[in-house]
């Protein structure tokens, strides 16, 4: 799944441990999530969908695999 996490985080001018204490994750989860090794719950793309003011396929993109 492809997000533009890092791309929003920017236009916020916002860190990426800022990002993760807002949502409540470990900064090492949100560069995970970015690196698009990580998928995050849910839960948590809501979190991060939310504080972007953003909906949240907006901000994750789910592709088929072939």
């Amino acid at each position: 799944m492809k997000n533009k996490v890092e791309e929003y985080r920017k236009k916020l001018n916002e860190k990426q441990e800022d990002l993760a204490n807002i949502v409540g994750v470990s900064r090492q989860t949100i560069i995970s999530i970015e690196k698009g090794k990580y998928n995050p719950s849910i839960l948590l793309a809501f979190k991060i969908a939310n504080h972007f003011g953003k909906p949240i396929e907006e901000i994750f993109i789910y592709e088929e695999e072939e």
